[in-house]
């Protein structure tokens, strides 16, 4: 019986029949960058980076959150580009930023929450308009941003103020935003208050489901990055070279909640893949040498 397990064992070794790790788990376990010059590799929802720099803790107009999470890992285009918002935030009378997730410190696949962050180009920003900015590592643990849109997803709330509004201008002003993400409501809103003068930069704001206590900046593949894959489609061809304030922006709040009824759907196939299911496999050749480095 011992001879036959060992067989076996020694055939499954042999044909490759072991799961190989899930990439998750193995970007997951990483505590500090790789020892590369900074380059995002893939693309944001399966990809990794190398050479991320550490978005510090606290600064004169930011904090970081949730930092029991080791997510505060970015491209040094996106670190400046967060400090630089953080100031604009100052400027229309908040007290700074709340930063939420970056990257892990080597990107990757997450184990839990986002499937893109991986490439060191996507963040968080808290919708929270910051009163302080002396929060200790448990406060920061503790506390909870705030919703700006409504329980049936239909329109903002309160919570939205018109500095909202110019904040997220000024984030998608900025030649290096690819795009923003937001709960449709907002969107809806912003259309409706934006002057008729000044809307070329709504096509970059983006609605996307499950952020209605945050927004989610992305970052264009900065020059030079040749292992970085550009999103398709463009903004620009999502909007039909627009602001997006048309039917594609209604159809959030009208179909995409109360879908149409339709026959019966066929057996599907099988689920695709997800970023937790991902293993090095499925991720570009050079993240194997990003985990590797030491």
């Amino acid at each position: 019986m011992i001879r036959i397990l060992s067989f076996l064992l020694a055939l499954g070794m042999a044909t490759g029949v072991q799961a190989e790790p899930k990439a998750n788990k193995l970007f997951g376990a990483q505590t500090g960058p790789s020892r590369h010059a900074p380059m995002p590799i893939g693309s944001y929802n399966r990809g990794c980076a190398a050479g991320l720099v550490q978005m510090p803790e606290s600064g004169p107009t930011w904090q970081v959150m949730r930092l029991s999470r080791n997510r505060a890992w970015g491209h040094p285009e996106m670190i400046e580009f967060l400090q630089a918002l953080s100031v604009a935030a100052r400027q229309i009378g908040w007290a700074g930023l709340y930063v939420g997730d970056i990257s892990q410190p080597r990107g990757g696949p997450m184990t839990s929450g986002h499937a893109s962050h991986q490439i060191g180009l996507d963040a968080d920003v808290w919708m929270l308009p910051p009163r302080r900015l002396d929060l200790t590592v448990a406060d920061r643990e503790r506390i909870s941003s705030i919703p700006v849109r409504s329980a049936d997803q239909r329109s903002v709330t309160a919570n939205w103020t018109r500095a909202h509004h110019t904040l997220l201008r000024s984030a998608a002003s900025d030649d290096r935003v690819d795009r923003i993400f937001v709960a449709a409501a907002v969107k809806l809103e912003m259309c409706k208050t934006a002057t008729r003068a000044d809307r070329a930069w709504l096509q970059k704001i983006r609605p996307v489901p499950g952020h209605d206590t945050h927004f989610h900046i992305r970052l264009k593949c900065p020059r030079g990055a040749v292992a970085c894959q550009t999103q398709t489609p463009t903004v620009a061809e999502l909007s039909k070279g627009g602001d997006g304030c048309d039917e594609t922006l209604t159809w959030w709040v009208t179909d995409y909640l109360n879908p149409p009824k339709s026959p019966p759907k066929k057996p599907s196939a099988p689920r695709p893949k997800g970023a937790r299911d991902y293993t090095l496999s499925d991720l570009p050749a050079q993240c194997r040498e990003v985990l590797a480095s030491r």
